[in-house]
């Protein structure tokens, strides 16, 4: 009998084994299929241009060359891509943020009078959208087109965000610690900033980063509403235009220098534009990880 006991266990811990190293090899892949493609574009950076014609650069560089980034550093417009990407990155995730609390901090409260009928509002955004023209023809209505709000306020508020920090707030935050707040005279606004921002850095942390990477990534926008002013142009919107650059040399808008290859800048300015946001990532990593896993089932 503890024969047959001992075999189903060594049984159930191989078929155990198995799924766990299937698990591990997917996740394996995974990481590679997003890890060496960034690899790859930073080899091709780091590369002299005859190596990278000839394509015989992987996922290390050959004939190690800094030339594109000394262009790149040695370019205003590139420059001041990035500096507008900046500001506009952080306009955008601050004032999104305030947004995103406004409307989820009443919504998560039982008193409020209609909130049903306020949410339904917010997820009916959710399924039907305007479309591109209408936007368009928002933005130039309101006067915005060729500055920095056509590029912030637009996209500012997502209903998904709100329910997401709505959610987070109704189930974490217990009514107990409110009504104790309110019986020492707090009220709403004291309530939201000594309460309920302190218990909900995780997933604001979050929200903040999901908010910073769509604005940091988006150039869309602002193919549609920079068109004159070009010294508005954020930096996804130069890289896009180096990208689709059709000559096969190419030539710096603040410079007299000519690239053979113009695949190199190209993927010096993907570097370059990847990284800040990278440099970002670790200091909310904590929190990034603790908001992932908001509603998780625990033991």
């Amino acid at each position: 009998m503890k024969t047959t006991v001992g075999a189903h266990a060594v049984q159930r811990r191989w078929r155990l084994d198995v799924w766990d190293l299937l698990i591990r090899l997917v996740l394996i892949a995974a990481s590679l299929a997003c890890t060496l493609p960034f690899v790859h574009v930073a080899a091709k950076s780091l590369s002299d241009d005859a190596y990278v014609i000839a394509n015989k650069v992987y996922l290390w560089p050959a004939g190690f060359n800094l030339e594109a980034y000394e262009k790149i550093f040695a370019d205003a417009s590139i420059m001041r891509s990035l500096y507008v990407s900046v500001i506009v990155t952080v306009l955008f995730t601050v004032l999104g943020m305030i947004a995103t609390i406004c409307a989820a901090y009443p919504l998560s409260r039982k008193q409020l009078e209609g909130r049903s009928a306020l949410t339904f509002i917010f997820v009916f955004t959710l399924y039907f959208g305007g479309g591109i023209i209408p936007d368009y023809m928002l933005v130039n209505s309101l006067g915005m087109l060729d500055t920095v709000w056509s590029l912030v306020l637009p996209g500012l508020f997502s209903a998904f965000y709100m329910l997401i920090l709505r959610s987070s707030i109704s189930g974490s935050i217990p009514v107990s610690l409110e009504e104790s707040a309110r019986i020492d005279g707090a009220g709403h606004f004291r309530i939201l900033f000594s309460v309920v921002l302190p218990l909900c850095k995780p997933i604001l942390a979050t929200l903040s980063l999901f908010l910073a990477v769509n604005r940091w990534n988006a150039y869309q926008d602002a193919l549609f509403y920079i068109k004159q002013n070009t010294d508005l142009r954020p930096l996804q919107l130069k890289l896009y235009y180096l990208v689709i650059q059709a000559s096969e040399t190419f030539q710096l808008e603040a410079t007299n220098v000519s690239l053979s290859n113009p695949e190199v800048l190209k993927a010096s300015v993907v570097v370059f534009a990847t990284l800040p946001i990278i440099c970002v990532y670790p200091f909310i990593q904590k929190y990034f990880v603790q908001g992932t896993l908001l509603g998780a089932v625990k033991e």
